[in-house]
């Protein structure tokens, strides 16, 4: 098993880096979570790795942190989720607010994750609250203002979305207007608009 990858950063793109280790050039899968975390082309990386096999083919996903890959193998474990929709999960929302969301029963929000429609986010939650809540990571004792947060974003990204931005770019706009400005998740609205000037720029 492979459980990590350290050496260059050759190439990048949203979904996909290549990393050259020894000489060796490993392509992996990774979602947008990632990719906002990465440095330059060309420069020295360490990803976290998980293996799946198939049998026509083996595909490797990387991880910036242990915990996203903690949370990808959980979300692979759920019936009818499988590597490529917990890709696009993790692209759509944040580990903290997707676990927030799955430990409060917020079903709905979940919904606004691209590609997560009602059955779906009903089985995360079903199947996953009680398994989060033993593994000791995002708990509801985070505070009511964390889940408040995640269901202004839900909302604002639901919003964005019905104005024509793709899921990725939307969670994008929203990641950087709330990194530029932690009081734009005072509201729906005020998040819209933060979101949408960190877009424009």
């Amino acid at each position: 098993m492979i459980a990590r990858l350290t050496g260059k950063l050759a190439a990048k793109s949203p979904a996909e880096i290549v990393v050259d280790v020894g000489g060796v050039a490993f392509a992996l899968s990774i979602p947008l979570s990632t990719f906002d975390r990465l440095a330059d082309v060309g420069s020295q990386v360490s990803v976290h790795t998980h293996l799946h096999v198939r049998e026509d083919a083996l595909q490797l996903y990387g991880f910036f942190t242990e915990e996203e890959r903690d949370i990808f193998r959980t979300l692979i474990s759920v019936n009818g989720i499988g590597p490529k929709m917990a890709q696009g999960i993790l692209s759509g929302i944040p580990v903290a607010d997707l676990k927030g969301h799955i430990l409060s029963g917020n079903s709905m929000a979940l919904t606004a994750i691209p590609g997560v429609g009602r059955k779906i986010a009903e089985r995360l939650v079903v199947e996953l609250r009680d398994r989060i809540s033993k593994s000791g990571g995002t708990t509801l004792s985070a505070g009511a203002s964390t889940l408040n947060g995640s269901r202004v974003r839900a909302e604002a990204l639901l919003a964005l979305t019905s104005l024509g931005y793709k899921g990725a770019a939307a969670e994008k706009a929203i990641r950087g207007a709330v990194q530029e400005s932690p009081d734009a998740e005072s509201s729906v609205e005020a998040l819209v608009k933060a979101a949408l000037r960190h877009a424009a720029g």
